[in-house]
């Protein structure tokens, strides 16, 4: 069966140097739960901590009512898969598979119809004589998948599972993973640093940075609406500009370089007035214009043409840089030097505080406001 995790306050620290302080989370039972944040930021700290390779200096871990921080790694009926596979490359595949219900001494008749199953279910059936040395990297991975849930975990926990792999196979195997994730309904907690990754496989992020949470929910709530300037430039690319929010007959303008001015009416009530802001404006929320002279001047200094986009690389009178992503045209792509003008879209850009730590811009969801205390 699938169980509810939850993390209240969890504390981990090495000698003086605390990694993580405080740190809450509720994972629900089935879910697919991703952390992701730069290499550093303490997530794979945290998942060694669930899985018990790792002491707990305060605060509580609960699998459902069971508080799991003295109970033993074997006991907490965990699935693991790693980075690098951890495979034992003198078994075959069905050997491999079948080693964790060998451990729990289970029937054999029970031990071999689990791994005739996940063998099939992960599509290594017809390898199931082979040795590691004779797999790809893809297959050496479903391999380390199949015998983690063979098992038939609670918890299934996946350490940067696909960063060993090439791009093309990395993309089929997350597509492999969350087909599969879906298929068990197992509450999955996996690790990496991968933006795109992560917005493919996840039900919910937690975006982490030093040890602490910024952002939980949706890869639709990240990347729309981010609760704070790192968390919009983490996930995906984002134009990062500054500039000045003015209130004027109640309606909010934001001044951006070139004294350009447009109004936007998505910002929360308690912020309206004037003040220093940054806006983070995604590429493809820039509207380009080579005729209509209304909107931000800018200059194009680069293009890259790749099929269904064109991305382009301008800069504006200040000297500031930015990027742009249009849908392809069939005609031609904008010269080098072209002067242009950009029109935004209003209601996607999001507006930060001149620190960055907070969005000024109403519908930010975040599932870790519950536990700010």
């Amino acid at each position: 069966m699938s169980v509810n995790i939850k993390i209240i306050d969890a504390v981990k620290k090495y000698g003086d140097n605390t990694i993580i302080s405080d740190l809450s989370l509720d994972v629900k039972e089935g879910e697919f739960f991703t952390l992701l944040g730069p290499s550093g930021c303490g997530k794979t700290t945290l998942l060694r901590m669930i899985a018990g390779f790792n002491s707990i200096e305060g605060g509580d871990f609960y699998f459902n009512q069971t508080r799991i921080n003295d109970m033993d790694p074997s006991k907490r009926n965990i699935g693991m898969v790693f980075q690098n596979y951890a495979i034992f490359p003198n078994m075959t595949v069905e050997k491999n598979v079948a080693f964790g219900l060998k451990n729990r001494k289970l029937p054999k008749d029970e031990i071999d119809k689990q791994t005739d199953k996940f063998l099939k279910l992960m599509q290594i059936d017809q390898y199931r004589d082979r040795m590691p040395d004779r797999l790809s990297g893809g297959q050496q991975q479903r391999v380390a998948l199949a015998r983690a849930l063979a098992i038939t975990p609670d918890v299934l926990l996946m350490d940067e599972p696909l960063s060993n792999l090439d791009a093309k196979l990395r993309v089929e195997m997350r597509t492999v993973i969350k087909q599969i994730q879906n298929t068990v309904g197992i509450t999955t907690i996996y690790v990496t640093h991968d933006q795109e990754e992560a917005m493919a496989v996840s039900d919910r992020i937690a975006v982490m940075k030093d040890g602490d949470i910024q952002h939980i929910g949706t890869p639709k709530a990240l990347y729309q609406r981010p609760a704070n300037l790192f968390v919009a430039t983490f996930i995906g690319r984002t134009n990062v500009i500054d500039g000045q929010l003015k209130i004027k007959d109640n309606k909010a303008y934001l001044v951006l370089p070139g004294d350009y001015e447009v109004e936007v009416d998505t910002i929360k009530k308690e912020e309206m007035h004037d003040q220093k802001v940054v806006a983070s404006i995604r590429p493809e929320e820039l509207i380009v214009s080579e005729h209509n002279k209304e909107g931000i001047k800018a200059t194009i200094d680069d293009s890259v043409f790749l099929g269904l986009n064109t991305h382009y690389f301008v800069h504006f009178e200040d000297g500031e840089k930015a990027e742009i992503i249009q849908e392809s045209k069939i005609d031609s792509i904008i010269p080098k030097g072209t002067q242009i003008y950009l029109g935004i879209k209003t209601e996607k850009i999001n507006i930060f505080s001149e620190d960055g730590s907070r969005n000024l811009v109403s519908g930010v969801v975040n599932d870790n406001d519950v536990y700010v205390k």
